[in-house]
């Protein structure tokens, strides 16, 4: 049972204004199809000095998804996806769409025991790699389909297939807190959601997105069919690793409209190279809470009108926020989160109770972007997707863990996780705070706070710093920070660093910087 007053409701009745027209009704495949007919000599795809029409990307699926039809595939199953960004990556899932089937996108370079964990957890007995062969000693139990542009001959029609906007479309693994990876299989009707009447960027047959994410993180569904779906084009980026002389080259070459940079990279991005994007129309960016000195850079180079921070958990499908960054004002301590996108609504709710502007709480979120649920745990989706009657109607929501307060002008305020209250010697500490007061040193150009167990016992508070100058010191943070923070708030060890390692999806990498100590 959700309690609320009125002020409570008329904030978050304001707040989730958000409907708008989508096609509810298809799936990606017939929504792909419908742009295949409709600008069949149109750029989709450019892979390095590859430019792929509408017509022969449909083409090359089409032959695809015959091929895999023939070989049994099956409306419902799944099928794993080992591709770099390539023309047979894109080819790949599309043919997976094509025939009804969901893909489960993963890396080659990951553990054996964690591919084979993710395959058996989604129940795929199929996997689609590239032409070297490799992956089938790995996989002894799965059917491996190399997948090579050359041997896609022929011009079969659209499989004759009904894919219901309601059937799974991919399965992403998310880490889990017991060790285990959590499947999130997201629907059609998200993606749908996702990318058309986008609030966030123009999305259309004008737009040029680059792909960049790593498929199986799930910033790449926007990259892919936010570009595809709605008839612009889509640009894999050429290189595994990102090198900024060659990020310039390939958006100013293509005429890139909208890039998605992780809060690390941009952050990075910001410091070493900020006229890497001086042409590029929306600039998205988000995953990690911001730092305002980043922000407040990259303001002074691109504009107000460019930069829109975006926020959201695999479970909505991607995004469900967004904040445009116009300016930040000099009594801000983190940048908001923003509003829901069209068709996403959002809740703030703290011990049941419906959390008027202001008061802090978790964030819920509702919509058609919600996943089902993870893949073979009904306990842990029944603790993170509730029901509730609010204002007369019965809402589906999923827990973020995120807590967050409603401003004064309506926008959502991040204000850390519920579990990033660590407990050090008694204490309640929000590591985004201490992070937050790192970042006003002008000294500082990055930063990362994290606890870690202590060698006699409990926790410390560590902080990894990148300087911006050679005055940076480990003591001088550490007096900056005794000016503004009670000492249980100043890390117990200060360490430099050259930069800050990123995962594989482009978040700091926490396990890599304590590996260092």
């Amino acid at each position: 049972m959700l309690t609320y007053d009125e002020a409570a409701l008329a904030a978050h009745r304001e707040l989730n204004r958000t409907a708008a027209p989508f096609p509810d009704d298809q799936s990606v495949k017939e929504l792909f199809e419908s742009c295949a007919a409709r600008r069949p000599e149109a750029t989709a795809l450019i892979h390095r000095d590859t430019h792929v029409s509408y017509a022969e990307l449909n083409r090359l699926a089409n032959c695809l998804a015959e091929r895999l039809r023939q070989d049994g595939l099956r409306p419902g199953e799944t099928v794993g996806v080992c591709l770099g960004r390539s023309v047979e990556l894109i080819v790949a899932l599309l043919a997976v769409v094509k025939c009804g089937a969901a893909y489960l996108p993963f890396d080659a370079s990951w553990p054996d025991e964690r591919v084979l964990g993710l395959l058996e957890s989604a129940g795929c007995e199929r996997v689609l790699t590239g032409p070297d062969g490799a992956l089938a000693e790995r996989l002894p139990h799965c059917r491996v389909t190399a997948v090579a542009r050359d041997a896609l001959t022929g011009a079969p029609a659209d499989p004759d297939v009904r894919v219901s906007p309601d059937a799974l479309a991919y399965i992403n693994f998310t880490s889990g807190s017991t060790g285990r990876p959590k499947g999130v299989p997201i629907r059609h009707r998200g993606i749908a959601r996702l990318v058309f009447g986008a609030r966030y960027t123009r999305l259309g047959e004008a737009a040029t997105l680059l792909q960049l994410a790593p498929v199986s993180f799930d910033a790449a569904t926007f990259e892919i069919w936010g570009a595809l779906l709605t008839g612009g084009t889509c640009v894999l980026y050429p290189s595994a690793f990102v090198r900024f002389s060659e990020f310039k080259r390939v958006v100013d070459t293509h005429g890139v409209s909208t890039v998605f940079l992780t809060t690390a990279l941009f952050n990075t991005l910001i410091d070493e190279a900020p006229e890497t994007l001086e042409n590029v129309r929306t600039i998205l960016t988000g995953g990690e809470a911001h730092s305002l000195s980043h922000i407040d850079k990259a303001l002074a180079v691109y504009g107000p009108d460019r930069l829109v921070s975006v926020y959201g958990p695999t479970e909505c499908t991607t995004f469900a926020t967004y904040y445009p960054v116009r300016a930040v004002g000099p009594e801000e301590s983190s940048l908001p989160i923003g509003r829901p996108i069209q068709n996403t609504r959002a809740y703030v709710v703290h011990d049941g109770r419906l959390c008027g502007p202001g008061e802090t709480g978790e964030v819920l979120l509702a919509g058609p972007g919600l996943s089902p649920g993870y893949l073979g745990m009904p306990e842990v989706t029944a603790a993170q997707f509730v029901e509730y009657e609010i204002d007369g109607v019965r809402e589906r929501l999923y827990r973020t863990g995120d807590r967050a307060h409603l401003s004064a002008d309506g926008n959502l305020v991040f204000q850390g996780r519920l579990d990033d209250q660590v407990k050090i010697n008694g204490f309640r500490i929000e590591l985004g705070e201490v992070a937050h007061h790192i970042g006003l040193h002008p000294d500082v150009k990055q930063s990362h706070v994290t606890a870690a167990p202590h060698p006699a016992g409990g926790k410390e508070l560590l902080a990894f710093v990148v300087p911006a100058t050679e005055h940076c010191t480990p003591e001088a943070i550490r007096q900056h920070l005794s000016r503004s923070l009670p000492a249980y708030m100043v890390p117990s060890g200060i360490h430099l660093r050259e930069s800050l390692p990123l995962s594989g999806t482009g978040k700091v990498n926490r396990q890599a910087l304590l590996a260092t100590l």
